[in-house]
């Protein structure tokens, strides 16, 4: 298994819980020593258990190289660059590790989200330079992840799985190795359709949250409380809107729609317009504040909750919360933001505060960005007595109005 991060590393220890031997490689040498000393640098439910039965079978081990092995898995990211196009340095590099250890009858799976043709186009040429050709002397697959953060555990298991071999001999090989521990349905197609199937699950998920965060910004125009349109709205048999928030983040709503766009640009207009929508987000959040404090913002003493791409998630890959404090700290305010989940994270301009109270302490206005559970639970009472600011403005709505107002409190959503 190449790369052991929030794919890579529960992949790997599903396996050897299962009974395979698994050698787990990550080229960042203090995930291998963290890893070996017995930590997990991964904060998902259960993982930690699950990392440590795997170790404790005697089925995985970690390492910075690649060995000989009847399947290799490369489970890497794929960024993007500054002008959104794909970043796949990470895939190419992991398919080179592999060129060495390739010997007949070998299985190699690509499960990193990839633009089309990223399986016949790049990494087939690569194996391939060892003399031997992809679906007939070795088998060659693409099947993307598809699980959720937080439940990663179980969706790994009981999620459908789809696998896109170049023939159908090296998708059948797929399947029989995943049918070790995969409980969902198992789906075999070509490689480039795989690879098409998560791009297009991401970018629809993404068109919906950029829908609902235009509607948020039609209701600040028209003086309404958009959660209040949107549940009425949704009580039409056919209609489920998403609730808007401070945009799109993680390492793939974000990110996936992009390789569409730069593979098909003359194809893609709502794509890209959507990506658009969801990149601005954390401007508007930017006018709210500024609004709710009569657009004297410089010097402001702001206590920002929350730093990560989603709730009770660790997970801060391209987070728009993080975009929207470095918007607020450039803006001339003063940011103190807390993170319960990513107590170690930096970010220029932004003081990072290792408890609540001390985030909260003498700030002007409480801008909470993420629906942690920790801040779903507190009560106005809890937050009244850390500070004397009265002002919030809530993003993912957490904080029901009129019970904070009963303390004094004025909650804005989404609106000011």
């Amino acid at each position: 298994m190449l790369g052991l991060g929030y794919i890579g590393l529960p992949t790997a220890s599903t396996f050897a819980t299962q009974g395979l031997k698994v050698v787990g490689v990550d080229v960042n040498q203090a995930v291998v020593d963290r890893l070996k000393n017995g930590d997990v640098h991964i904060l998902e439910p259960g993982l930690r258990t699950l990392v440590q039965a795997a170790f404790g079978s005697g089925n995985l081990v970690v390492r910075s190289e690649p060995v000989e092995a009847d399947a290799f898995m490369i489970a890497v990211p794929t960024p993007f660059y500054e002008d959104k196009r794909a970043d796949m340095r990470y895939v190419r590099t992991a398919t080179e590790m592999i060129l060495p250890y390739l010997r007949k009858g070998n299985l190699v799976v690509l499960e990193s989200t990839s633009p089309p043709r990223t399986i016949v186009d790049l990494v087939a040429p690569i194996l391939e330079q060892s003399g031997m050709k992809a679906g007939e002397d070795f088998y060659l697959v693409y099947s993307p992840e598809r699980v959720l953060p937080g439940q990663i555990l179980r969706e790994l298991i009981e999620n459908a799985r789809v696998i896109g071999g170049v023939n159908r001999a090296s998708a059948e090989a797929g399947r029989d190795l995943y049918s070790l521990f995969v409980r969902g349905e198992i789906y075999l197609t070509d490689a480039t359709t795989a690879e098409m199937v998560k791009l297009m699950e991401n970018t629809t998920r993404d068109i919906s949250i950029a829908i609902a965060n235009e509607f948020s910004r039609l209701a600040d125009f028209f003086n309404i409380d958009v959660f209040e349109a949107i549940a009425l709205a949704n009580k039409h048999p056919r209609i489920n809107i998403l609730n808007p928030g401070v945009g799109v983040g993680g390492h793939c709503i974000g990110v996936d729609p992009w390789f569409l766009v730069e593979a098909a640009p003359h194809l893609t207009p709502l794509i890209r317009t959507a990506r658009m929508v969801n990149d601005s987000q954390p401007a508007f959040i930017l006018s709210l504040v500024q609004r709710a404090l009569h657009q004297d913002i410089e010097h402001k003493r702001i206590a920002a909750l929350g730093l990560t791409y989603k709730a009770d998630v660790d997970d801060i890959r391209e987070s728009p919360a993080i975009h929207v404090v470095q918007l607020l700290a450039e803006a001339g305010a003063a940011v103190r933001a807390y993170e319960p989940l990513k107590p170690d994270i930096q970010i220029n301009g932004v003081e990072i505060c290792k408890t609540l109270g001390s985030a909260l302490a003498d700030a002007d206005l409480i801008l909470v960005l993420v629906g942690h559970r920790q801040f779903i639970n507190l009560s106005p009472n809890d937050v009244a007595v850390m500070t004397s600011s009265r002002l919030v403005i809530d993003i993912p709505g957490v904080w029901q109005s009129a019970e904070w107002n009963k303390f004094g409190f004025t909650i804005h959503r989404l609106r000011v």
